[in-house]
């Protein structure tokens, strides 16, 4: 189960596109996802989008958390944080914290960017270690593309086929390009009713956790909020299935197809 947590919250990180000029999001935005490991509720992860202050400026700053749940904690405990601030204009990250103990495994870093300087600092403070990076102003960290990109895209300019493109940095291997691939529409049965959702495939790295580049699939909702719904993926021990769990705050109307 291992990096579970880290694959739902990099989908998370791209899973949305803004329709139209409504605001997709506002502070107290709030969700949650049941994710299954074969049959078994495996964990559960939050997202929770509040209003903050740092360094004398007014940000976003939202917080995810990630664990393992019920049996399964018992055989692997898992208790992750992540935390982005962010501009509330133009979504640049101001900070990224990546907190994570998976089954013993740790890592606590703090990654602070200045555009002044066009460089991000990463401080690996387990291993008592810093880094920089050059960056520009189109960087994001793991957490704000989500939000960048539900505000920033239109979907309505995307044909089936096409990628849209981040630079992103969230750990010590540096800075990378995501790609995510617009596959068209589908309906999906959920435990609220059946939701109509954009479906996208997102481009990651085989070998380490995924089986191939094209192993992850994802639905986000074909509404203005632009929620992840459902995320499934073939990985190298299995593989791994999330669901929106509960939801609260949303700045938007969720539509549920009525039958």
């Amino acid at each position: 189960m291992k990096k579970i947590v880290v694959f739902v919250l990099t989908i998370w990180s791209i899973g949305a596109f803004s329709q139209e000029t409504s605001t997709p999001f506002t502070s107290g935005e709030w969700l949650k996802f049941r994710i299954h490991y074969g049959i078994f509720n495996a964990s559960s992860a939050t997202l929770h989008l509040t209003n903050d202050n740092l360094n004398g400026k007014s940000v976003y700053k939202v917080r995810g958390e990630g664990k393992t749940t019920g049996a399964a904690r018992i055989f692997y405990k898992v208790d992750d944080v992540y935390e982005s601030y962010f501009d509330k204009e133009d979504g640049k990250p101001y900070r990224f914290v990546r907190k994570i103990d998976e089954g013993g495994y740790t890592k606590d870093i703090e990654i602070n960017y200045d555009y002044t300087k066009k460089q991000a600092e990463l401080n690996d403070k387990k291993n008592n270690k810093k880094q920089n990076f050059t960056i520009t102003n189109r960087v994001q960290d793991l957490i704000s593309a989500f939000y960048y990109i539900r505000k920033n895209y239109d979907f309505e300019d995307l044909v089936i086929g096409e990628f849209i493109k981040l630079d992103m940095l969230y750990d010590d291997d540096g800075i990378f390009q995501f790609k995510l691939k617009y596959l068209g529409i589908d309906t999906l049965k959920t435990k609220y009713g059946k939701v109509q959702c954009l479906k996208f495939r997102p481009y990651v790295q085989s070998g380490r956790v995924f089986k191939e580049e094209e192993s992850l699939s994802l639905w986000v909702s074909n509404d203005l909020n632009k929620i992840p719904i459902r995320i499934k993926a073939d990985i190298a021990v299995g593989s791994i299935k999330a669901d929106l769990d509960g939801y609260n705050g949303l700045e938007n109307q969720f539509k549920i197809i009525m039958d």
